[in-house]
């Protein structure tokens, strides 16, 4: 399916055209049907001769109901821009391609409606007021055809050009992040609430679970059911108008400008700068716009940056990206003030004098570089619910490891100074603890610390940071701790005792920083049997000759030692993998 928006001038015949074309009434409301007037967005669709199904969003023309227009263009990519033959260009008639200027709509035909009110100047005349309009915007090239919804004139014409236009679009993405700006809530009995809007890339799938973005927050939502032009599917992809029957949620609670979204695809943000991409600038903008993002509208808070430049506060988060258009009007106004467009969903805290005219100058030359170095390091995944295109091979200046690109600079600086602060640890504690390291450097998250150690040249070694090259110095326990080594050198399982210990004055947090420098090991509940690192590699040298499986008894003769000491010491060979039991009794893995 494609879908296309109408657009043009109130009573110039849009919603006339689109009855004619698809033979269903777009005005849903009585009202709109007694006044002749559209007033909300209508939806309807057809089969053109090449075989492709179009639905139209018919929208409202008159200049109270902008809003509603903007809330059925904005999701779409083609327009079928109308003008009035027998009336010529109007306000509205500006407005509304204003609206499409804003949002960066290139596809589309022009339609002179009413041909048949008309003769053949002031269809000449119109034609070339129309050309003129277009001519700067991205219309400019739009086919223009001329039609009597009342007599059937041109109607095949238009439908053979409206199949080329649609045949000139460029490719959908089925398998891109699904964001559906919602239009409209409602309740059918026996099924419960069903929202629709524009699938425009993505799929979706019965049974899908989603993100509702709504007023009152994101949400996890799941889909009961799909529908499109009124056929029950078991999947939709794009482009597609799509009802979704929702499970378990309430049709009050979910609004026109919430957004069905794919689960951790989307940066919500409730602040973002953009650049000015139609209008006149915003040298006189006011400080409170209506912002008309999807099919939302929002009072926004609005900061100059420059002339170009501006950071919006949204009184709620909205997912977006860099890339998105949108309208902003001043409150009370009817016309487009600017159209702009999101460089940044993430900025960076406006602080100190001259921030807003240095925030102007970074804008335009915002790069995926600065983004990392701005942050440090950052996941590449979330850059890219930022809209940030993430190549494989990382840019100068930025490295990547295991799914973060690091800043090289900041990297260099954590390096520096976890060096520092490694040089300066206490001798007899030797080191900086994990969790104290990630604390020192500030660090987005501890798993960056890996690289940060590896860049200083440092290791980790028993929760430490430590300097591999770095002896270290047991200070007046140097002596004793070289006493027992020659000890356990000349017998290696015959641990000190307690008394010998304290006759070398080396307590607790002796032995604690003699283990730490890889000189002895302690085993045991108490981790009071001192031996050297290599004793449990040396038993099971002691131990080959036993038969197996050996019992401690047999264990205990054959290593010359004490049970005090047979008993820890296989104990940490079955923790370590070199011993397995088998009842009361080990064998040699």
């Amino acid at each position: 399916m494609y879908v296309v928006a109408t657009a043009g001038h109130v009573d110039h015949g849009k919603s006339t055209l689109v009855q004619a074309l698809t033979g269903m009434q777009p005005d849903r409301w009585e009202e709109e049907r007694r006044r002749g007037l559209t007033i909300d967005l209508g939806f309807v669709w057809a089969t053109l001769p090449s075989g492709r199904d179009v639905a139209f969003v018919d929208v409202p023309g008159h200049e109270r109901f902008l809003a509603n227009m903007l809330s059925g263009l904005a999701p779409v990519d083609v327009v079928v821009f109308v003008v009035a033959a027998d009336e010529g260009w109007q306000q509205q008639s500006t407005d509304h391609l204003d609206a499409c200027a804003a949002l960066g709509v290139r596809h589309g035909l022009v339609v002179l409606t009413r041909a048949d009110r008309a003769d053949a100047a002031q269809i000449a005349a119109t034609t070339a007021q129309v050309r003129e309009r277009l001519a700067p915007t991205g219309l400019s090239d739009a086919p223009l055809v001329t039609v009597s919804a009342v007599t059937g004139e041109g109607l095949d014409e238009m439908r053979a050009t409206l199949d080329e236009v649609l045949a000139g679009l460029p490719a959908t993405d089925a398998q891109a992040r699904v964001r559906v700006w919602l239009d409209r809530s409602f309740t059918i009995k026996g099924a419960g609430t069903v929202v629709t809007g524009t699938l425009s890339a993505g799929t979706l799938s019965e049974g899908d679970r989603l993100t509702l973005a709504a007023r009152d927050g994101a949400r996890e939502v799941a889909v009961r059911g799909l529908q499109s032009e009124e056929i029950q599917e078991g999947r939709v992809g794009p482009t597609n108008r799509v009802a979704v029957n929702l499970r378990g949620e309430d049709a009050d609670s979910i609004h026109r400008g919430d957004a069905l979204l794919t689960p951790n695809a989307w940066w919500l943000t409730d602040t973002v700068d953009v650049g000015v991409v139609t209008g006149e600038g915003l040298s006189d903008a006011p400080r409170e716009v209506a912002a008309h993002i999807g099919t939302a509208e929002l009072n926004a808070g609005l900061r100059r940056l420059d002339d170009a430049h501006a950071r919006l506060t949204l009184p709620r988060r909205l997912p977006l990206t860099r890339g998105d258009r949108f309208v902003l009007r001043a409150p009370g106004d009817h016309a487009v003030l600017a159209g702009v467009e999101v460089l940044d969903v993430d900025p960076p805290e406006l602080a100190g004098r001259g921030a807003s005219r240095r925030r102007a100058v970074e804008l335009p030359g915002l790069n995926l570089a600065a983004e990392v170095a701005r942050r440090g390091a950052v996941r590449a995944a979330t850059l890219a619910t930022m809209g940030w295109r993430v190549p494989e091979e990382a840019p100068a200046g930025v490295e990547r490891r295991d799914g973060w690109l690091i800043d090289s600079a900041s990297l260099k600086r954590w390096a520096e100074e976890l060096g520092e602060a490694v040089a300066g640890a206490d001798r007899m504690n030797p080191g900086v603890a994990r969790k104290a390291a990630v604390d020192l450097l500030g660090l987005p998250d501890g798993g960056l610390l890996d690289a940060a150690v590896a860049a200083a040249g440092l290791t980790v070694r028993d929760g430490r940071v430590v300097d591999p090259a770095r002896k270290v110095d047991l200070g007046a326990a140097e002596e004793s701790v070289a006493q027992i080594e020659e000890w356990l050198g000349e017998e290696p399982f015959r641990a000190p005792e307690a008394d010998e210990l304290a006759d070398l004055r080396l307590g607790a947090r002796e032995l604690a920083a003699a283990e730490k420098a890889g000189r002895i090991i302690r085993i045991g509940p108490d981790r009071s049997v001192v031996l050297l690192p290599d004793a449990p590699a040396r038993a099971v040298e002691a131990l080959a000759g036993l038969p197996a499986p050996f019992t401690l008894s047999q264990a205990r003769k054959a290593l010359e030692t004490t049970r005090r000491i047979a008993v820890p010491l296989l104990e940490q060979m079955d923790t370590l993998g070199l011993t397995r039991r088998e009842g009361n009794a080990r064998r040699l893995r």
